[in-house]
């Protein structure tokens, strides 16, 4: 629908502008030159020629200014007031041209009266034929523009989907980057390692434990970096060799429970949605605090909008709590994306205060999530 609604002065304009008119004015001199050529052919006279001409023009431009004000008017009336059905529409629309042609042979019939009013009267048969000549091509004219309007609208559709398809392209390019980067972080990478030469120098049987979960959580990295999607079976052994490690270097500072049943397993996640999560627990929750936390992660089935069932994982730290950039730090905001690009609308991130203290992480998928994930890739 070439107009829409609550903006009836834009779609005012769309009909009553200056390169609009400037159109309207070009071939009302044309109509009534074409005319005019077949009255005067031949005649001697030409300077009444030329008049005949320029009050024809006149005459001309005063039927095709009132019809050009009157379907403005009805586009307007219809951006304001949206009819609902199409005939209803295309009524008003009729409507206008007719009224339009009416008054324009009206007010021609009173402008040249008043210019010469001995000669001049009105006549019900030369009203007919104009007003037919005036519908005939008002309603043409009115036709082509919406036409036009609607070739427009699909083109600025096609090029605001075509711009949004490649913003989100975009994003899930740049989580996807974001992701790979905290799939090995450096800084956690060496400090393993050095953990790793510490505790064999002391204790050798830890550093063989540390170094065993740190070759499982690589193994189950690097396979991320070629695949776009995983399992929750998958993040969660990531997640749990990433807690392990953890855990060795912060000792009772560091707690965390998995309350995951079995059959959730297979259900498709984006690759490092959950470690994200649990990372910004880690960094933002646990921390800070000298006597550290704990780390709950949960996953159940729950019944969504409309009775369809639907997944939800939970990720509950009871660390530092919010802070003033809560919730808008990067790497929640590419896991949004990522949610965005495999799931669209259907999934979501919330975050909560928990209680007493900490954050609560919640992650709702769709129905269309619970499908079997594609088997990692094994590593070469």
């Amino acid at each position: 629908m070439p107009s829409s609604p609550g903006s009836p002065a834009r779609a005012f304009r769309a009909v009553f502008n200056l390169r609009v008119l400037a159109a309207m004015v070009g071939l009302c001199v044309l109509f009534a030159g074409s005319r005019v050529l077949t009255w005067y052919v031949g005649y001697s006279d030409l300077h009444k020629w030329l008049m005949g001409w320029l009050s024809y023009t006149r005459q001309t431009l005063i039927s095709g200014f009132v019809l050009l004000l009157l379907i403005g008017c009805a586009e307007a009336w219809l951006a304001r007031w949206p009819l609902r059905t199409e005939s209803a529409k295309r009524l008003l629309r009729a409507g206008a041209v007719l009224l339009g042609a009416a008054l324009g042979a009206v007010l021609r019939n009173r402008v040249a009266y008043w210019l010469d009013p001995a000669r001049v009267k009105f006549e019900w048969s030369w009203f007919f034929s104009l007003l037919l000549l005036w519908s005939a091509l008002g309603g043409l004219g009115y036709a082509l523009f919406l036409k036009s309007q609607r070739a427009n609208l699909s083109r600025q559709a096609l090029a605001e989907a075509r711009l949004q398809s490649e913003r989100l392209q975009i994003r899930q390019v740049e989580a996807q980057v974001s992701a790979l980067n905290a799939q090995i972080e450096p800084h956690f990478l060496f400090n393993t390692l050095a953990n790793v030469k510490r505790l064999y120098e002391t204790t050798p049987e830890r550093g063989r434990d540390m170094l065993g979960h740190l070759i499982a959580y690589l193994r189950s990295a690097l396979p991320g970096m070629r695949r776009s999607q995983s399992s929750l079976g998958e993040e969660l052994a990531l997640v749990r060799n990433y807690l392990s490690i953890l855990q060795m270097r912060m000792g009772p500072r560091l707690r965390f429970r998995i309350e995951v049943p079995e059959a959730l397993q297979s259900v498709v996640l984006p690759p490092m949605v959950l470690a994200t999560l649990v990372e910004n627990a880690i960094k933002h929750g646990l921390g800070p605090l000298p006597e550290g936390g704990e780390i709950c992660i949960r996953a159940a089935r729950r019944e969504v909008q409309g009775g369809a069932q639907g997944l939800v994982i939970e990720v509950q730290d009871n660390g530092h709590g919010f802070s003033a950039s809560a919730g808008s730090g990067v790497g929640l905001a590419n896991t949004r994306a990522r949610l965005q690009a495999m799931f669209g609308d259907a999934a979501r991130l919330e975050l909560e205060a928990a209680s007493p203290r900490g954050v609560l992480a919640r992650l709702h998928l769709p129905l269309l999530a619970l499908a079997v994930a594609e088997p990692a890739e094994a590593l070469a």
